[in-house]
C-alpha cells in the first residue's frame, strides 16, 4: 500500500513562507523607490542613490557568515523574533529619516537584521517541510521570494505615483507588523537544551560552506549584471519617458518567469544545470541588450520578459545547485553563503554602475551589461565542463530525480 505523503503546506511552512514574502516585499519595495527618493526628493545624486540600497547590503554581506552560528548557538527561532522586530523598527525609521546620513545609517541596521533574518527563514523553512518533500516544500518556499521581486517594485513604483515617499514608509511598516504576527506563530524544532554547545574558536568551516563557493561566486556575478536594472530601471523608464508603466516592467517580468518556471523546473530535474542555464544566461543577456535599445512601451516591456525568462530562472537554479552542493546538515551554511556571495554582486553592481551611469548614460550601461552576461555563458560552460568528469552532487541528483 502507498504511503500517505506528509502535507507540506502546515500552519508553520504557511507562517515561516509569508514572513520571508513580507520581508523581501519590503526590501525590494525600497530598493526601486529609494534612488528615487535620494535623487529627487533629497536632492541627492545616482551615485548616492546607488550607495543608498549598497549601504543595506554592506552590514548584510558582512553577518551572513555568523548568521549559521548563531541560529546553532541561540536557537533558530529566537534569533527570528530578534531580527523580524529590529528589521520592523528599522521600517518605520524610514518615516522619521531627515537627512542622508541618517538615512544610510537606517541602512547599515537594516542589512544586519535583514541578513540574519533571512537566513534564519530559510533554515527554518528547511526544518519544517517534511524531510522526504524537502526539495519540493523548499521549491514553493523560494517563489515566496520571486514572487516579492515583483510586488515589491510593483507596489513601491505604483504607490509613489499617488502619495508621498513618508506615506509609503508607513504603508510598509504596517505591512511589516503583521510579519511580525506570522513570525510569532511558526513553532521550529530547537537543539536539546541538555546538550549545551561546547565554546570554541570560530573557523572558516563556521562561516561559510567551501562546496557552495564555485556556484554562489558565479552567482554573485549574474547578480551584478541584474543590479543595474533592480536599481536604476526607474530612473531609466523616467528618462525615457515611460515612468507611468515602470511598475509594469516587474509584473511582465512576474508573468514570464511564473510561465516558464514549471517546464524549465521540469527540465532542470530531467536534463541538469547545463541545459537550463546556458540558454537562460543569453537571454538574460538578450533582454539587456533589447533595454539597451528601448525607446518604446513595447520594446520595455518585451525586455522585461526576456528578462524575467531569463534571470527569473537563473536564481533558483543557481540556489539549488549551492545547497545541492554539500551535505544535508550543512544547508544553512551553503544558504548563507549563496546569499552572501549573490548579495555581494548586488551590492557592488549598485555602487559601481551608480558611478559608470553618470558617464555612460543608462542605454550604453545595459548594453555594456548584456556583453557582461555573454562573457559570463563562457565561464558557467567552462565550470560544468571542469565536472563533468567528476559529477558534483547536484549532476548526480538531477540524473537520480529524472522523471
Amino acid at each position: 500500500m502507498k504511503e500517505k505523503k506528509q502535507p507540506i503546506w502546515t500552519k508553520d511552512f504557511l507562517s515561516i513562507s509569508i514572513v520571508h514574502f513580507i520581508v523581501f516585499v519590503i526590501f525590494y519595495t525600497l530598493l526601486t523607490t529609494l534612488p528615487l527618493y535620494v535623487i529627487y526628493d533629497m536632492g541627492g545624486t545616482e551615485a548616492q542613490g546607488g550607495f543608498a540600497v549598497t549601504a543595506m547590503f554592506i552590514t548584510a554581506i558582512l553577518i551572513r557568515p555568523f548568521s549559521g552560528n548563531l541560529m546553532e548557538r541561540a536557537g533558530k527561532k529566537k534569533i527570528m523574533l530578534l531580527c523580524v522586530i529590529v528589521f520592523t523598527v528599522s521600517t518605520f525609521g524610514y518615516i522619521w529619516a531627515a537627512g542622508f546620513t541618517t538615512l544610510m545609517v537606517l541602512r547599515l541596521l537594516h542589512g544586519i537584521s535583514f541578513g540574519i533574518l533571512t537566513t534564519a527563514t530559510s533554515a527554518i523553512a528547511a526544518d519544517v517541510v517534511p524531510e522526504e518533500r524537502r526539495g519540493e516544500g523548499l521549491g514553493y518556499f523560494t517563489m515566496s521570494m520571486n514572487l516579492a521581486v515583483v510586488v515589491g517594485p510593483f507596489l513601491g513604483l505604483t504607490l509613489i505615483q499617488f502619495v508621498s515617499y513618508q506615506y509609503l514608509f508607513i504603508i510598509l511598516s504596517i505591512v511589516m507588523t503583521a510579519g511580525v504576527g506570522c513570525a510569532l506563530a511558526v513553532k521550529t524544532r530547537e537543539p536539546s537544551a541538555s546538550a549545551p554547545l561546547q565554546k570554541k574558536k570560530l573557523s572558516l568551516h563556521d562561516l561559510i560552506e567551501i562546496n557552495a563557493l564555485p556556484i554562489a561566486a558565479m552567482s554573485s556575478l549574474v547578480a551584478f549584471a541584474y543590479s543595474g536594472v533592480i536599481s536604476f530601471i526607474s530612473v531609466y523608464a523616467a528618462e525615457l519617458g515611460l515612468e507611468k508603466v515602470s511598475s509594469y516592467f516587474f509584473l511582465v517580468f512576474a508573468v514570464t518567469m511564473l510561465v516558464t518556471r514549471p517546464y524549465l523546473g521540469r527540465l532542470f530535474d530531467e536534463r541538469g544545470p547545463k541545459i537550463v542555464i546556458m540558454p537562460c544566461l543569453f537571454v538574460f543577456a538578450a533582454g539587456l541588450l533589447l533595454l539597451s535599445a528601448a525607446q518604446t512601451t513595447l520594446l520595455f516591456l518585451t525586455a522585461a520578459g526576456l528578462i524575467g525568462a531569463g534571470y527569473g530562472t537563473l536564481l533558483p537554479c543557481l540556489l539549488s545547485l549551492a545547497v545541492q552542493s554539500t551535505a544535508g546538515h550543512r544547508n544553512s551554511y551553503a544558504t548563507a553563503t549563496f546569499f552572501m556571495m549573490f548579495d555581494s554582486g548586488i551590492a557592488l553592481g549598485s555602487f559601481l554602475l551608480g558611478v559608470i551611469v553618470s558617464y555612460t548614460g543608462f542605454s550604453l550601461l545595459f548594453l555594456y551589461s548584456a556583453g557582461f552576461v555573454v562573457l559570463l555563458g563562457a565561464g558557467f560552460y567552462i565550470l560544468f565542463q571542469r565536472h563533468s568528469a567528476t559529477p558534483p552532487e547536484w549532476e548526480k541528483e538531477a540524473g537520480a530525480s529524472g522523471r
